[in-house]
């Protein structure tokens, strides 16, 4: 059995596809009910504050993914990242399950060159910290032979109708609108992005190799380009002149008054001012993965989900 905690985000939806077409057995977890149904899919209610509703959930589970979104907010992530993987870690030692945890690069912090996997952790964030505290918790367990987990993490990502996406929101939704594109931001910096897709299919093979326990994972990713470089691909595909709007950190927060997820990310604006390069090598060669382009990404999306407007 393998059961997702926090379903119904990108990535869990991803993985959730890459099961059903494997015929696993799926179960779902989550607060609210997710569309997605197949004849090797279930879903349960469970608060993953609530670690006895957990328990309940995952019994039976051979791996448990945990795909957590929580609402963009410091504070809320203060009070509850620690709660949620202390649950999580004691259900994992419950039922014997081996662990993947999809995470993010703000532990890092600022980095000057590429995140490997050994980069070390100096957050630049509140954010980055409470992540920080989340995978130093989770692997002090795998390092004292408590559980088998995985830390799995993406850089910034596109291929989903997130609002958390802004590429997808700034860049590909603007595009398919015949709106001039946004970005957040020096548009002459590197940066990386994952595509869902290739997440999706990247936590499926963790999930079906016991042997790429109790290490960190970076997501394959296509090597980083320039913003510039990204809104001229994506204006090409969509035939659409590459003129875009800059937002620096004040408009950023001048946004963030009203609006609160905008706000959350104005303390992680170093990420879009500086050079922002993830290596997923590791995973690359392990797996003999063929990451795909950042052309054929927004390709599919032109194709798919935000198609032009007539």
């Amino acid at each position: 059995m393998h059961t997702i905690l926090g379903a119904g985000g990108p990535v869990a939806n991803a993985l959730t596809q890459e099961l059903i077409n494997n015929n696993d057995m799926v179960r779902l977890v989550s607060r609210k009910p997710v569309q997605i149904e197949a004849p090797n899919l279930t879903w349960q209610k469970a608060d993953l504050l609530n670690y006895d509703e957990i328990l309940q959930a995952s019994q039976g589970s051979t791996v448990i993914y945990l795909c957590a979104g929580l609402v963009y907010d410091k504070e809320i992530w203060r009070q509850q990242w620690p709660v949620i993987i202390q649950n999580v870690i004691n259900v994992t030692k419950a039922t014997g399950a081996r662990l993947i945890f999809f995470d993010n690069v703000y532990s890092y912090g600022l980095v000057n060159g590429a995140m490997t996997e050994d980069t070390p952790y100096h957050p630049s964030s509140v954010k980055g910290q409470i992540r920080a505290g989340v995978a130093n918790t989770l692997m002090a367990e795998v390092k004292a032979g408590n559980i088998k987990a995985s830390i799995a993490r993406g850089a910034d990502f596109y291929g989903t109708d997130s609002l958390n996406a802004f590429f997808d929101q700034m860049v590909l939704k603007r595009l398919s609108e015949k709106l001039s594109a946004q970005w957040i931001g020096k548009a002459k910096t590197l940066h990386s992005f994952t595509y869902i897709p290739d997440a999706g299919k990247a936590m499926f093979l963790l999930g079906q190799h016991p042997e790429s326990d109790n290490q960190v994972w970076h997501m394959p990713t296509a090597p980083a380009i320039t913003g510039q470089q990204f809104i001229e691909l994506a204006a090409g595909i969509y035939k659409m002149k590459s003129n875009f709007f800059a937002i620096n950190k004040f408009l950023l927060w001048s946004y963030g008054l009203f609006n609160k997820t905008v706000m959350g990310t104005v303390e992680m604006y170093y990420q879009y001012d500086h050079d922002y390069i993830f290596d997923s090598s590791k995973f690359e060669k392990a797996f003999n993965f063929k990451t795909t382009s950042y052309k054929d990404g927004i390709k599919h999306m032109s194709q798919t989900l935000y198609k032009a407007s007539v």
